[in-house]
């Protein structure tokens, strides 16, 4: 079988590393180049394999179908840019094209709910991993407009450091995260709330998000809690998920709140809602686990690859 090349600008970083590690192990595509500035040069050992990065300057854009880019937030657009005049398809992992960045027109990748837009398109714009937790978890309830008027829907979303990136930053050695819990972003000013603010817009939705990250002293995950007013309550909080996504291979719909264990390593949203007791409004919890390296980046990343491509969405990923 010939197997379709395909790029990763940015490979050294955390989501780098993990969409070669997808790449090498996938069964239609192969690795046509990984670049990584820094370390160009530098082989390193990835799914059992050898790979040697080179300088994205370097990088054969021509001789992939399909490239992403995993570069900094700031950095990748111009990259994006010189991969489709090079006649490449896209998907940038960067904030730079994502809703509320001022670029339009361009298909967002939160795979479930836009697989028709990204089957036929030539670049799409990959959520990040926060966007994805949240946006996933009140879809329904936007979409079918039962949020409350108004309202402030309330998120604290949790997590672990590689959301970070590995550039050497103080705050983020083992002994300042171990054994410890804390609030960043405070203030509602996180960068993931411009494409979570745009998208429920976009939806119709009337509402403030008050976003709150936290960062756990583990190396993986996200954990989005949620508290959402409604119009009415609910008769059954998790059949509207259920409809929604119940034939969905990615996306879990749980009794129990949701874990970290339950989606570590795996390319799955697994969410769970109950209503709130003792509130004069009606409101739901509603809880959200991700892997932040798969379907927070990597695995959705791929998952939107392989639609572009034509491929079986499911291939190459982790269930």
């Amino acid at each position: 079988m010939n197997k379709i090349p395909v790029g990763v600008l940015g490979a050294s970083g955390y989501a780098g590393r993990e969409l070669c590690q997808l790449i090498l192990r996938h069964p239609a595509l192969q690795l046509a180049f990984a670049t990584a500035n820094e370390q160009r040069g530098a082989t390193v050992r990835i799914a059992g394999r050898d790979v040697t990065y080179v300088a994205a300057d370097d990088a054969p854009l021509g001789s992939a179908e399909l490239v992403f880019s995993a570069l900094p937030h700031g950095a990748s657009k111009e990259w994006v840019a010189r991969a489709r005049e090079a006649g490449a398809r896209v998907v940038d992992l960067s904030s730079d094209l994502r809703p509320g960045s001022g670029c339009d027109g361009i298909t967002y990748g939160l795979t479930e709910l836009a697989r028709g837009s990204v089957t036929n398109a030539a670049l799409v714009s990959n959520p990040g991993c926060y966007a994805t937790s949240v946006l996933l978890a009140l879809a329904p309830l936007a979409q079918q407009d039962l949020l409350a008027p108004g309202g402030t829907i309330v998120v604290n979303a949790s997590s672990g450091v590689t959301g970070a990136g590995n550039s050497p930053r103080r705050e983020l050695l083992f002994g300042e995260v171990a054994e410890d819990y804390r609030a960043y972003g405070v203030g509602n000013v996180h960068r993931h709330l411009k494409e979570m603010n745009a998208t429920l817009a976009g939806w119709g939705a009337d509402a403030d998000l008050v976003f709150t990250p936290h960062l756990l002293p583990v190396a993986r995950g996200i954990l989005a809690t949620i508290v959402a007013p409604l119009r009415a309550p609910l008769g059954d909080a998790l059949a509207l998920w259920r409809r929604a996504f119940g034939h969905e291979p990615f996306v879990e719909v749980s009794d129990i709140a949701p874990t970290l264990r339950d989606v570590a390593y795996r390319n799955v949203a697994r969410i769970s809602a109950v209503p709130l007791a003792g509130l004069r409004s009606p409101s739901l919890l509603v809880t959200c686990a991700i892997d932040n390296l798969l379907k927070g980046a990597a695995g959705q990343a791929l998952q939107n690859a392989n639609l572009m491509l034509g491929l079986d969405e499911a291939a190459g990923l982790p269930a």
